[in-house]
């Protein structure tokens, strides 16, 4: 399990260097509530952007996009929905985004697959 939350957390950083690098402005990082955890809250343009990071070191378990199920899917729009509720930011324009990375070794690939939901 330590393993697995510390390749999230790299893939994590890697997404984070890549959005900034692309003209994203980073909000909020690994926002927690009752409903679920939203990874990264970035602003591109007018848009806020909600993103899913799911990192892999192999494709033994299937892509990492796989992993977004309808059940995680649920969780994740009912936690953006809380956090543009609690922030007063409902009027906003919004995307629902995953961003894969792919790791290995010290060389990475990053999928982002914009307005997944």
């Amino acid at each position: 399990m330590y393993l697995k939350h510390e390749i999230g957390k790299i893939g994590e950083n890697i997404v984070i260097k890549y959005l900034k690098n692309i003209g994203y402005v980073i909000i909020e990082r690994n926002f927690f509530a009752i409903q679920g955890e939203i990874d990264i809250i970035a602003k591109d343009g007018q848009e806020l952007v909600f993103i899913e990071v799911k990192t892999r070191t192999n494709k033994k378990f299937g892509m990492p996009v796989d992993a977004v199920n309808k059940t995680k899917q649920k969780h994740f729009v009912r936690t953006v929905k809380y956090y543009l509720y609690l922030k007063k930011l409902e009027n906003n324009f919004v995307r629902l985004d995953v961003i894969e990375v792919y790791i290995n070794k010290e060389k990475y690939k990053i999928n982002h697959i914009k307005q997944i939901i």
